[in-house]
């Protein structure tokens, strides 16, 4: 069974609720999943508040630029760039365009592969 997500659909469902973490309103919606896999929607707007994750995750810029620190640092990312980082690694983006969007993939164990 094929499942599909569209990334138009998710951007509706951006922001999400407000919360301690995001006072702006989260900035990402769940896509899919399967097993110790996820796929989400990223689009923040202003500051980055993310902390480190206990999964690795990808991200796949489909949207914008942004700068990307990544355990201290930075690179200029933009439409097209592919991201890795492992699970538990310090990171964010900043600078971010007002078009910015990014899909996250999370995968495999806690405390990473």
């Amino acid at each position: 069974m094929t499942r599909r997500i569209n990334i138009n659909d998710l951007l509706k469902q951006i922001p999400g609720p407000a919360t301690r973490a995001w006072p702006d309103g989260e900035p990402f919606a769940d896509g899919l999943s399967n097993g110790t896999m996820s796929v989400e929607l990223f689009a923040p707007r202003g500051r980055d508040f993310q902390k480190p994750h206990d999964q690795d995750e990808l991200y796949i810029v489909v949207g914008g630029r942004a700068q990307f620190t990544h355990n201290g640092e930075t690179s200029n990312v933009r439409n097209g760039d592919v991201l890795f980082v492992p699970a538990g690694d310090s990171h964010n983006f900043d600078r971010i365009s007002p078009d910015f969007v990014t899909w996250v993939v999370f995968w495999g164990r806690k405390g990473g592969e």
